[in-house]
Order: C-alpha cells, then sequence, then structure tokens
C-alpha cells in the first residue's frame, strides 16, 4: 500500500493491465487511427545493455525545452546510463536516436516539477503516472523527495 502521507507515489496501472494495453499501444501508435495519442506516447525500441534483450515499449512523451524525454521509474532505465541508441517512434515516424540517463538529481527534480507545472494537475497525473495526495502539483522538495524514495528518472532522447 502507498504511503499516505507521501506528497507523490508512483500510480502505474496494475500489471495485467499494462500487459494487455503494451501490445495495442505499439501496434496502434504505428497507425493514424491512434489520433492524439500519437503526439502523447512514443515507443522506445532498445537493447539490454548487459542482457542483449530487445525491449519494446510504449511511454509517455514529455517535450521540455525542445527535448524529448521519458519520466519514469521503471529498472529499464539503466540500460541508457551513458548513453545508448534506441529506435523512437513518435507521432507516427520511428527515428533512430540516442537516449541518455539524466545522472544529475537536481536536474532530474527540475525536469519533474517543470513538466508536472506545465500540464497542470490531472493531466499531469494521467502523464507521469504519478499521484500527487493534495489537488496541488508538488513542490520542488517534493519532486526531490519522490525520486529519491522512488527510484524515478529522465531520459532524453536526441536524433542521432
Amino acid at each position: 500500500m502507498a504511503d499516505q502521507t507521501a506528497a507523490i507515489t508512483p500510480a502505474p496501472p496494475p500489471d495485467a493491465i499494462m500487459r494487455a494495453v503494451n501490445p495495442l499501444m505499439r501496434y496502434l501508435l504505428r497507425t493514424p487511427l491512434a489520433g492524439g495519442l500519437r503526439k502523447q506516447f512514443m515507443v522506445l525500441s532498445f537493447k539490454g545493455r548487459k542482457t542483449g534483450r530487445e525491449f519494446v515499449v510504449p511511454v509517455s512523451a514529455h517535450h521540455i525545452d525542445g527535448d524529448l524525454y521519458a519520466l519514469i521509474g521503471s529498472v529499464w532505465k539503466l540500460n541508457f546510463r551513458g548513453g545508448a541508441p534506441a529506435s523512437v517512434l513518435y507521432d507516427g515516424v520511428e527515428r533512430p536516436m540516442r537516449g541518455e540517463l539524466i545522472e544529475d538529481r537536481e536536474q532530474t527534480v527540475s525536469l519533474f516539477h517543470r513538466c508536472a507545472s506545465a500540464y497542470g494537475v490531472k493531466r499531469a497525473q494521467r502523464m507521469m503516472g504519478l499521484q500527487f495526495r493534495d489537488d496541488r502539483i508538488p513542490t520542488v522538495e517534493e519532486f526531490r523527495e519522490a525520486i529519491e524514495v522512488n527510484k524515478l528518472a529522465a531520459i532524453r532522447f536526441t536524433l542521432e
């Protein structure tokens, strides 16, 4: 059960729903049928650093300062430590890109806070997979704590 005193808690959909929705999203985002979802989500294809295992993951797409980001808490984020190639399907176009895990905690805090502030409370919770305790955008300090406790991370994607 989530800590009810924390200002921010992860709120991902249940695994069973993700197992059903992910293949649909991977397909749908390649077609015009996805409509506006093609600008809200992207599909990342990349290989595991150690295993070489192929990952194909739909995630929310976030634009901050003209760059494309994934803001996540998933363990696969470590595959982008030090930078790694990925194929990114965004807005119906697949491009080779380089993903880089943002290692600077304060930069990560700033990215999460600025993204949430730009979205507004309801959309931020939905797009970022987070639950805010109060009906407000959490403070920078609350994001700092959430990033530390929940191992949240930002990955920036740039053209290769």
